[in-house]
């Protein structure tokens, strides 16, 4: 750790921002106060939520009904239902009725066992027109439950620039219009988390919601969630990145959600039993210590230790995806980021995980943007900034990935996204599609770093080609065909996104499972609902199209149900017992899985085993793909994937592995390469790679009992108790 104080901001920028706080805050115009009564939670439950319209100015309470509870649990479930009965089928993403939920679940915020600080964030995406959901950590997912409900639910679009405020220790909630406050996260988060606390000590009882300048001006916009370092006496950032709902936050005119609470102590859920808790905690802990060094090094490297492997594995996006594996890898290797975050930090996104994964870089001297000269701490990279704002670029620099990363998150802009379409643009402009004059200047080549730097301040400044490329790969293909600037179906082929969201940052070519998990999942391609690649490509544990579906089956069932809970994936299966690989399904985990089972018990006082785990997680699933269908999507069609994520499209692409795509069509296919062009090759890889996922859509469509459209089957529906008469009327006619 550093000697020196660290701070976000310069110290003249920090000391006239000491100046004007009083002022910002004696700025502030109370709009709305609504007192409510402070009770406590009962078995990880309020039982009410809390509505705030930002346009009408109306705060209440509403119970949560007992069949919302018993068929959607809580977090991401609690988030749909709510959006369902906000919203009609052609509610736009930024109308007003369009919603923006945040909801925790009955496991999120114990502090006894490791990764309990998560929740979800669901709204109508700018990106993908239908149900977006973003899981995140941070401290204001829980914060908002221990003040007293469930889900915070905010609709309207306000006037002028305000502040939620979510008072805990008074039982009250304001909004206050706030014209004076910067938009950016990393400033914005440091103001309010003085400004609302008495001192020092209290900054811990604090978390901010906000996004950033480049919210306002792209459909990329992301949200940040602020908790506070005790060890560092800085307050950090985690994100919920995907489908732009920090853009449908900007789009509301809210400043920031601001969350006090008294602070946190042992049982604030209340559980029915805390000695089961405490022993699987001590029990995951223990393992952490002795067994983390030899597996994941999460400690150390948080899941950038991924970067080297997924090299090693042709798995690393290189290039827009083109390749797996680059000879400059080694520049950005595991231990390369070891070597930039700050060691023996308590790294916990929340109060008692055990993981310390949220690394960061500390005293980082930016050298480009508005904050040019600032020493400030670096949240991440994670694994997919690693690649995302580098490898997909073509670009093998810590320092532009840091840097990137750094803006990403103040400028509101998940990094996912920013380097997905980046690889797309760059490829777009190797291919004559973009050129300078396109760009406004910029020579976006592979490799270019400084342009793409640019973009991303173009993004934050609203101007230039970044408001172009603040619209997303979808978007971009439809106009650059339509100006005629290049091949819709070879922009269709490069263009890596499903259902309007950006790929996340695999390569997905040998594992057709993965491929299922990308384009099958209900929000568009995002690795937290499955993924199989090691299963299937490395390993060949699931060969046929039915050990496929099972998997694409089990798998998205159990990470949805962490979205339910407000858990963290990543103590489930990231750090593993030594006897886990000695058991009949170690890809499960199944110790920890009963550790699940027995906590959501000993929560909840609930009979619960496994099994059950898995049709609390249908339900829910069943009804998000109802609810696509609702808005025109979540049909077979719109589970259709871009060929690159599948295969070669190009010939370089082809000629970067000929020898095993060779022998894959004289092993598989049964054609002699040696008697065929590149071109002829190529097509023929193409129809048989095509060919396989159809076939797997068919067989994961009938092991989730849907149709061969995709479309859930009402004898399923009334099987899993969710024959509810709205999602019957809508898929009656369409079975």
């Amino acid at each position: 750790m550093p000697k020196s104080k660290q701070i976000y901001l310069s110290a003249d920028r920090l000391k006239k921002l000491d100046m004007d706080i009083q002022k910002m805050k004696e700025a502030h115009k109370l709009i709305k106060e609504w007192k409510y009564e402070l009770r406590p939670i009962e078995k990880g439950y309020n039982d009410r939520t809390l509505y705030v319209n930002v346009g009408s100015n109306e705060i209440k309470e509403r119970p949560v009904p007992q069949q919302m509870k018993e068929k959607f649990i809580g977090g991401k479930g609690y988030g749909l239902r709510l959006l369902w009965d906000a919203t009609t089928p052609e509610t736009k993403w930024n109308d007003p009725e369009n919603e923006i939920i945040i909801a925790g679940g009955p496991i999120c915020g114990i502090t006894q066992y490791s990764g309990t600080g998560k929740a979800l964030v669901v709204s109508i995406s700018p990106q993908t027109d239908s149900v977006m959901d973003s899981n995140v950590g941070g401290f204001f997912g829980p914060f908002s439950k221990f003040a007293g409900f469930d889900a915070v639910e905010i609709q309207g679009k306000a006037n002028k620039e305000v502040i939620v405020f979510l008072d805990g220790v008074n039982g009250k909630v304001e909004i206050l219009e706030a014209p004076e406050e910067p938009i950016d996260s990393h400033v914005l988060g440091e103001i309010l988390h003085e400004m609302y606390s008495d001192d020092e000590k209290d900054r811990k009882n604090v978390s901010v919601v906000s996004a950033g300048s480049a919210a306002d001006h792209t459909l990329i916009g992301m949200l940040n969630f602020t908790f506070w370092d005790n060890k560092r006496k800085l307050v950090r950032l985690k994100q919920a990145g995907r489908g732009g709902i920090g853009t449908v936050f900007r789009n509301k005119k809210i400043k920031a959600l601001v969350c006090k609470i008294p602070g946190v102590k042992g049982n604030l859920n209340n559980v029915v039993d805390m000695d089961s808790i405490m022993e699987r905690g001590k029990r995951f802990n223990r393992e952490m210590r002795e067994l983390d060094d030899q597996q994941c090094e999460m400690k150390t490297k948080g899941t950038a230790h991924l970067t080297n492997i997924m090299n090693d594995y042709d798995l690393l996006p290189v290039n827009n995806f083109q390749y797996g594996h680059h000879k400059n890898a080694d520049k950005i290797h595991g231990d390369v980021w070891k070597s930039f975050f700050t060691q023996g930090v308590p790294d916990g996104c929340w109060i008692g995980c055990n993981m310390s994964c949220a690394k960061g870089v500390d005293n980082y001297e930016l050298r480009t943007g508005p904050y040019a000269g600032d020493k400030v701490i670096v949240d991440g990279p994670e694994y997919e900034t690693t690649s995302s704002n580098g490898s997909i670029m073509g670009i093998f620099n810590p320092d532009f990935t840091i840097e990137t990363n750094f803006y990403c998150d103040t400028y509101g802009i998940c990094t996912i996204t920013y380097g997905t379409i980046m690889g797309f643009v760059m490829e777009c402009f190797e291919n004559g599609i973009l050129n300078e004059e396109r760009t406004g200047g910029l020579k976006l080549n592979f490799g270019n770093a400084g342009a793409a730097m640019e973009v991303l301040h173009q993004m934050g400044r609203g101007e230039g080609f970044g408001l172009i490329a603040g619209q997303g790969v979808r978007k971009m293909k439809k106009m650059f065909a339509e100006k005629g600037w290049g091949d819709p179906k070879f922009m269709q082929d490069i263009g890596m996104e499903n259902k309007g969201l950006e790929y996340s940052q695999y390569i997905s070519k040998e594992s057709l499972a993965q491929q299922g998990g990308y384009a099958m999942t209900n929000k568009g391609p995002q690795h937290d609902e499955a993924w199989l690649i090691f299963m299937d490509m490395v390993n060949n544990q699931i060969p046929t199209f039915e050990n496929k579906a099972e998997a694409l089956h089990y798998f998205p069932m159990f990470r949805t149900w962490f979205g339910l809970m407000g858990l963290c994936k990543l103590p489930w299966n990231d750090v593993e017992p030594e006897n886990n690989a000695e058991t009949d399904e170690p890809a499960k985990v199944p110790e920890h899985v009963d550790n699940y089972v027995t906590i959501y018990k000993a929560v909840t006082g609930l009979d619960f085993d496994k099994k059950e785990m898995i049709r609390q997680s249908e339900r829910v699933y069943n009804f998000q793909r109802i609810f696509n269908i609702r808005r025109g999507y979540g049909l077979r069609k719109d589970d259709a994937q871009p060929y690159r994520a599948a295969g070669p499209v190009t010939v370089a692409e082809y000629e970067s592995k000929a020898e095993h795509y060779d022998k894959q069509l004289k092993e598989i296919t049964g054609v002699d390469p040696t008697k065929m062009s590149i071109e002829e090759k190529m097509s023929a890889t193409r129809k048989y790679r095509e060919d396989q996922y159809e076939k797997l859509l068919d067989a994961v469509y009938k092991r989730r009992g849907w149709t061969s459209n995709g479309v859930p089957k009402i004898e399923h529906l009334k099987d899993l108790g969710m024959d509810l008469p709205e999602l019957i009327e809508t898929v009656k006619d369409i079975q």
